[in-house]
Parts: structure tokens; sequence; C-alpha cells
């Protein structure tokens, strides 16, 4: 659904909820002393396939009616996040927490709100404590794995990764994690094979087929790359990916070659220029 389409889902909904039209006097008054309930979990699936900006006008209407709802703070968090907005992210999830101290999925947005505004190890101590109180969970390790790379703990970031994929074998999320790792710290062919793992199952993400394609591209494969490229975006992006992976596959010394496989990390954000 487009966003146009969506706010309009919405400002009608306000309609409804506000008393509908053509009700004055009385009536208008007895419904508005109504006190306003939750969405049902019909309404709450649907607003969940909307655009992070229309799910963050629901859950924050959800927050108003029941501030002690974690369902609609943690909601409220991940939406925020999409939209950017890292810091109040992870002050919403935060909030959760202080009525929730046990709430699993709280802690991960945090975590994943710090790593998204660059700051990891604001995260690490709310993932840390996620992994205590569901040790089956991979989620925790996984995004634990991210957080200690972006602090430089590489090592805990490797275990933590080990520790996820043997509670999720083959799980591409954590695969993906583990191989932009390597990419990163120079190592292409490593995070080549993890890359292919990750995108052999059924749940791989267009941004895991896109990051097998810079691995290969920054090993001076372009035509291996580009083949996946264009199946995955639109022929303008497509050029512009396809045009910085060359760059980055010229000829160089070590040390700007290194210095390029670290920029690996900027790939994400150029698919979506």
């Amino acid at each position: 659904m487009s966003r146009t389409r969506a706010s309009s889902s919405i400002a009608l909904a306000a309609l409804v909820l506000v008393g509908g039209f053509g009700l004055t006097g009385p009536a208008q008054a007895q419904q508005a002393a109504q006190p306003r309930l939750p969405a049902s979990a019909e309404e709450r699936a649907a607003y969940g396939r909307l655009d992070p900006l229309a799910r963050s006008v629901f859950w924050s209407r959800e927050m108003e009616i029941n501030p002690a709802d974690p369902v609609a703070g943690v909601r409220l968090a991940e939406s925020l996040r999409q939209m950017g907005q890292h810091e109040q992210a992870a002050q919403t999830a935060q909030q959760v927490l202080a009525s929730q101290p046990a709430n699993v999925d709280a802690m991960l947005e945090v975590g994943r709100a710090h790593i998204a505004r660059g700051q990891a190890f604001y995260g690490i101590a709310a993932l840390e404590q996620a992994r205590v109180i569901a040790p089956n969970d991979w989620r925790p390790l996984s995004l634990l794995g991210v957080a200690y790379q972006h602090v430089r703990r590489a090592d805990d970031a490797r275990i933590a990764w080990e520790a996820a994929l043997r509670l999720s074998p083959e799980n591409p999320e954590v695969l993906n994690n583990s191989a932009m790792a390597l990419a990163t710290a120079g190592d292409a062919a490593g995070a080549e094979a993890l890359l292919r793992r990750a995108v052999a199952g059924p749940s791989a993400t267009q941004q895991m087929r896109l990051n097998l394609a810079m691995v290969l591209g920054l090993q001076g494969r372009i035509g291996e790359a580009e083949q996946i490229i264009r199946r995955e975006l639109p022929p303008e992006a497509a050029d512009r990916n396809i045009e910085w992976l060359r760059n980055q596959s010229r000829p160089q010394s070590a040390d700007v070659r290194a210095e390029g496989l670290s920029s690996a990390r900027t790939w994400s954000s150029l698919q979506s220029q």
C-alpha cells in the first residue's frame, strides 16, 4: 500500500474513532464519554502490513490507550527505527522495559536502535540481558555479534554468531551478519562462502543477495555480480551499484584495496540512492 493510501486509511479510521458523521448533541457526548478500546488482533495485523509511518501513527495511538501495552511499545520502537528515528526508537523501547523489565523483544529493539544510530556500544547491555533471559533464542546472539563487531570485539562477535548458528543452523540472518563482518575485515572470499549459504534458503532477502553481489564484485567478478544486481534492482539503481563495484575492483595497492573492502559497510545505503 502506498503512503498516500495508508494516510487516507488512517484518516478514515480516525474519523470513525471520533464518532463518525452526523452525530450531534447527546449522542455525540455519549460516544465521547466512552473509553477508547485497543484495536483488535485483526486490525493490528492489517496495520502491520503498512509502511513505517502509518504503523508509527497506529502504534502511538495504541500506546495512548494503554501506555503499558508491551506489544504496542515494541512495534512503535520498530517503526520509528525503520523511519530513521533511531534515538526515539531506543527511548521508546526503554520505556517498555521500565514497566516490563523482562521483555526480550524490547531489549532487542534497544540493541537494534543503537546499532542503527551508529552507537552499538549502548545496546550491548540490553542484548546481553536478553541472551541471559532467553538462552535458546538465536536473535540476541545474532545482534550481539553485530554490536561486538561495531565496537571492534571481533572474537566475541564470532563466538556469538557461532552460538546463534548452533541454536538455528543455517539461519540466513546470522550467516549474512557474519559474512558482512568478514567482508569489512577484508575477507571477501570467506564472506562469499557464508552468503552463498544464506541465499540458498527460501527466507533469504534481497539485501542478502545484493551483499553476495558485492563480495563477488570486490573479488573482481563483475559479470557474476551484475547478473544478481540486475535481477534485484531497477536499471538506474543497478547501474549505480555496478559502477561502484567497478571502481572498487580496479587495480589498486594493497592498502587501498583493504580500504575498499572496508567500505562494504556503505553498500546497503548505496542501493536505495
